[in-house]
């Protein structure tokens, strides 16, 4: 009679799983691929670096274009003020701030619209399923290369255009009072407007409604809230983007001012704040929740 000897069964090994966990993804490595992006598109920063060379350019030329105002000043008007020459109003002026915020903001629409137009939001998504960290990095790296452009474009203004002043006695140093104030909220509105048109990006996901509705957000709305007849009115028009860096760059010594009904300096920071704010949470929001 034959004996047949058992053996022991293998222990069983865990199986594989069908899909493996994807690797965790750095915030630095977003950061990384988001500087690829926009670099492989050498028209976005070119577009930005022309417009802050301009926008310097802009007021240079103001200021210049004024000395011969400062040396033969226009004859006093009856009831009027002496003439006063104001170096923050004509050194920081508005129509350079416009144009790095249309530039700002443009560049920020296209970083998000134009990975849906290409199609390139799918193989971005594919990689990193973690919407809030990709849309995180574009935050950052295009807050920061804005910000950067707007504080160059503001400090070398600043001190470009008292310098030429300094020789007319009418030049400001930036430890007078409101100066860094002005130089620094000429600066922060242009990553603030850069978010703005983020945001708008991920709204409509289309170049030309981006654009146009980033224009008429800056400057044709601001045109339906002006006027001092109504107070309302007048405290909505002085709460947009573009008014609050108006706000922040008046000269306190000068007789410049809002008219009536003028935010205070707190209140156009805060308000500064809060568009940003804002425009980042919506980004946030809208690329989270929607369909690519």
């Amino acid at each position: 009679m034959s004996t047949v000897t058992v053996q022991p069964a293998a222990p069983l090994q865990p199986a594989a799983p069908l899909h493996p966990e994807a690797p965790l993804h750095r915030f630095t490595d977003l950061l990384a691929a988001e500087w690829i992006k926009l670099r492989s598109l050498r028209s976005t920063y070119w577009v930005l670096a022309l417009a802050s060379l301009v926008a310097i350019a802009v007021n240079i030329n103001a200021v210049h274009t004024d000395l011969t105002y400062i040396d033969h000043p226009p004859a006093r008007m009856p009831g009027m003020p002496p003439y006063r020459y104001d170096p923050l109003y004509h050194g920081l002026g508005s129509i350079s701030s416009a144009l790095m915020a249309v530039a700002a903001g443009s560049l920020g629409a296209i970083t998000v619209f134009g990975e849906y137009t290409t199609g390139l939001i799918r193989t971005t998504f594919a990689a990193v399923p973690d919407r809030r960290g990709v849309i995180g990095a574009k935050v950052l790296l295009i807050g920061g290369i804005t910000a950067l452009a707007g504080a160059v474009v503001s400090v070398v203004s600043f001190f470009a255009t008292n310098a030429m002043l300094a020789s007319r006695h009418v030049g400001l140093s930036i430890t007078d009072d409101g100066c860094l104030r002005a130089v620094l909220g000429y600066a922060a509105i242009v990553p603030v407007c850069a978010l703005i048109g983020m945001a708008l990006g991920a709204l409509l996901r289309h170049a030309t409604a981006s654009i146009v509705s980033l224009v008429m957000l800056l400057f044709i709305l601001p045109m339906m809230f002006g006027g001092d007849r109504y107070r309302w009115l007048k405290e909505i028009g002085t709460h947009l983007p573009l008014a609050t860096v108006q706000r922040l760059a008046i000269n306190p010594n000068s007789t410049t001012t809002m008219g009536k009904y003028a935010p205070s300096v707190l209140d156009s920071w805060i308000t500064m704040g809060v568009w940003g704010m804002v425009a980042v949470a919506v980004t946030v929001v809208l690329v989270r929740r929607r369909d690519v």
